[in-house]
């Protein structure tokens, strides 16, 4: 350190000799007395010295005026996280005369108000908190947000230090070593060497504030000290809670940090960080669906799209207000299946637990539907439960802590996948229960939760399709956010992020948006994981890429994935146990059916009555089967109304129902009601060529984009690769016989073709190729 540096700093170094300095601290004025006492001895013997620029002298009690200046201080020590960039302080009583360019002399009487003085002071004691690099303060309304005071890294930092400060030598040696006892002999060294303040800078620089205030605690209570405990806890009584902050910080960390995309597979994590794109979310959804289409200028309303001024950030979502400026309490989150709602609960998560959001947030608690259903066995109908012995199973080292009970406690806590709770809530004859210590059944407990009756400052984040969370009355719900998904653009970013080889993405990037239903359906991120997942596996073909990709396979893969997530995430399948039986191929056999009647009625909407029409359940359809959603009920009908998550993905139920008749009971549906004579029929009607003949048929004599795609996937259903090697073994057995007659539909399109109309002709192309081609 220079000799300009150590001035600055208040002291002053003889020139001839480089003397032991103290690296800066960046929490206030922390010094040791030992040390203070010897600065003072080095200014009273080197008074006479050279004039510098800023010269330090004693004074009995000085006033205090605001800090007007401050110069930058380096420590001959490598800066910390904690260290770098920070103001330099004086010793303690010193006042700092700052003679600049100009001379005291030279100032007017007229320059200097009554109580004006050219005296520069450090931070007033204790030291205010510094907004420092890497750990931004911001304003409440915007992120990562304010900590309490006494929460914040000075505070803590001051306080430990002082309290070790009473140790003497042979106890803080002792202290030392029981603090690191089990840590690696390299870094045990670390902190062996220096004093108090250098060991509370490298603590706090390795393990950060929460943890080092926990151990420090701990080891003082091995070493008996109680004096110096309840001094540490009386001075940290905000923090006490370090311990239980610091453990869900490690727990959601654990926990969010590495993601199974898709379909968990062992050895397929991911570090969220490296492949996460956030999705739009609008706080004035319409339902989530998108309403572009291939053919279609227009889909059939009520699909709308919210404007860009309802968009929202993730981290924001707390941030939001009411209409009387109070800040939100209870925020329920939706959208259409696969639209990343559990990826977004981890992003969240690990943000607030690495504090790159939410600092003001104490505790972010996780109380899932999925682990609250466990509540419904008998043992604990029979006994009851209460809020605490829930919040104690969860996380158990809430036990014994009134933290949630506090005044002022400001913390979140999220209960994802509410549709995976077995069991409707009854908020109207649920009995009103207050107290977290009352035993009783479960759905009464989650009912006064979300009234706010129980933990009445949590503020709550439900997530769930929106089939289910409509449970919940409005009245206790303030603000109701919708996963939007993708952009073109974050399209193309979560695949570039998710392959090393930038060739290879910029490949795949390309490949897909040929075809636009596929771009399309790219908008939900789980559609993007399966183009990522298909397009890797294909281009390690040699030659891959050469032709188009097709459309019908993707959508068989949807259907397969959702299913068996279904059976998993609802049913509590395990992977080796999620073989379907009857039950699942009748529910996609149905949704095909009650599929092709709306095709033929050309509406894109269902509601309860036309499920039952086709003898299923209306959770089943628009929750459980991954494939549906409800839209937002008009204001002035009121009506419960449901389409499925893509329109297209029910032309291809309605073409799935179709082939299924054909392939499984030799059934041509199609034949039925009215069939345009637009060509003649010289095949029969229950053979592939007859099938694909009344298809044809009905698409030319509609409007342009009424049955087309219907056409193109029950085309690529008749292919060999989808109806033997994909859907075999799920919706049949492996034994049936393959499709006889391809080559005569084949013949039967290019003949087509020749005679269709120009405006039509692309889309037979298509279903050709998407019955033909054989690469994928």
């Amino acid at each position: 350190m220079d000799s300009e540096s150590n001035q600055a700093a208040g002291s002053d170094v003889e020139s001839g000799s480089e003397t032991y300095e103290r690296p800066p601290s960046s929490y206030g004025s922390m010094k040791s007395e030992c040390d203070e006492m010897e600065k003072k001895s080095d200014e009273e013997e080197e008074g006479g010295g050279g004039i510098p620029e800023v010269v330090c002298f004693a004074a009995p009690d000085p006033p205090a005026p605001p800090v007007v200046g401050s110069q930058m201080g380096h420590s001959r020590y490598t800066e910390t996280l904690y260290t770098e960039a920070t103001e330099q302080t004086r010793p303690p009583d010193g006042m700092v005369i700052d003679a600049g360019s100009e001379e005291l002399d030279d100032l007017e009487e007229a320059e200097l108000d009554e109580d004006d003085e050219l005296l520069t002071t450090c931070s007033p004691e204790p030291p205010e908190p510094l907004e420092m690099e890497g750990l931004p303060q911001e304003d409440e309304s915007s992120q990562p947000g304010k900590l309490d005071p006494e929460l914040d890294l000075p505070y803590i930092f001051k306080s430990i230090q002082e309290v070790l400060s009473r140790l003497n030598n042979d106890e803080l040696f002792k202290f030392k070593i029981w603090f690191k006892k089990w840590e690696p002999l390299p870094v045990l060294q670390q902190i062996l060497d220096g004093d108090v303040l250098d060991f509370v800078d490298k603590i706090i620089e390795l393990f950060g504030q929460d943890k080092a205030l926990t151990k420090t605690i701990s080891t003082l209570e091995r070493l008996e000290k109680t004096e110096e405990i309840n001094e540490l806890k009386t001075k940290c009584a905000k923090a006490q809670t370090a311990l239980f902050r610091f453990y869900l910080k490690e727990f959601l960390f654990r926990k969010s940090q590495i993601t199974h995309e898709g379909v968990p597979q062992a050895g397929k994590q991911q570090f969220l960080n490296a492949v996460y794109v956030e999705p739009q979310i609008s706080i004035r959804g319409f339902g989530g669906v998108d309403p572009s289409h291939e053919i279609l200028t227009q889909t059939p309303k009520p699909i709308q799209v919210p404007s860009e001024d309802s968009l929202v950030a993730l981290n924001n979502l707390f941030r939001l207000q009411k209409e009387d400026g109070s800040p939100v309490k209870t925020v329920v989150t939706t959208g259409i299946p696969g639209v990343g709602m559990s990826v977004s609960v981890a992003k969240f998560c690990l943000d607030w637990s690495e504090e790159k959001a939410n600092r003001d947030i104490q505790y972010i608690l996780k109380l899932s539907f999925r682990s609250l259903r466990h509540f419904r066995n008998k043992e604990y109908e029979e006994e009851g439960i209460s809020m605490q012995e829930i919040l104690e199973y969860c996380h158990a080292p809430i036990k014994g802590l009134k933290i949630l009970e506090e005044e002022n406690a400001k913390y979140i806590i999220i209960m994802d996948c509410y549709d995976c709770y077995e069991a409707p809530l009854d908020f109207q004859k649920a009995p009103e229960i207050t107290d977290n210590n009352t035993k009783t059944h479960i759905d009464i407990l989650i009912v006064n939760l979300i009234r706010g009756n129980l933990l009445p400052n949590a503020r709550l984040w439900i997530l769930g399709r929106r089939a289910a969370v409509t449970e919940i009355p409005s009245k206790f719900v303030d603000v109701v956010a919708e996963l939007q998904g993708f952009t073109d653009e974050m399209k193309d970013d979560y695949l570039t992020k998710h392959f090393a080889d930038a060739q290879l993405s910029a490949k795949i990037v390309r490949h897909y948006k040929r075809v636009p239903t596929i771009q399309i359906l790219a908008r939900q991120p789980f559609f993007t994981w399966m183009v990522s997942r298909i397009f890797k596996s294909c281009y390690k073909q040699e030659n891959y890429g050469s032709n188009k990709p097709r459309v019908t396979p993707f959508l068989i893969h949807f259907i397969i994935i959702q299913t068996n997530r279904m059976l998993k995430f609802y049913f509590r399948k395990r992977d080796n146990e999620q073989k379907w039986t009857k039950v699942e191929v009748n529910l996609l056999r149905m949704l095909g059916k009650m599929s092709f009647k709306m095709l033929e009625k050309n509406t894109n909407v269902f509601t309860e009555e036309d499920v039952k029409d086709v003898a299923l359940e209306l959770n089943e359809v628009v929750v459980f089967s991954g494939l549906c959603t409800e839209l937002v009920p008009t204001a002035i009908t009121g009506k419960r109304t449901f389409c499925f998550s893509h329109y297209t993905i029910q032309e291809f139920m309605a073409a799935l129902y179709v082939f299924l008749a054909f392939y499984l009971d030799s059934k041509n549906v199609l034949e039925s009601g009215f069939l345009p004579r637009v060509f003649s029929y010289k095949y029969n009607g229950k053979s592939a060529a007859g099938l694909v003949q009344c298809a044809v048929a009905r698409t030319l004599g509609s409007k342009l984009g009424h049955y087309d795609m219907f056409l193109r996937y029950l085309c690529g259903l008749l292919s060999e690769h989808c109806h033997c090697n994909l859907l075999a073994g799920f919706l049949y057995s492996h034994g049936i016989p393959k499709v006889e007659g391809l080559k005569e539909v084949e013949q039967l399109l290019e003949q087509t073709i020749q005679s269709a109309p120009e405006d039509r002709k692309r889309n037979l192309y298509e279903c050709l190729r998407e019955m033909t081609q054989k690469d994928d």
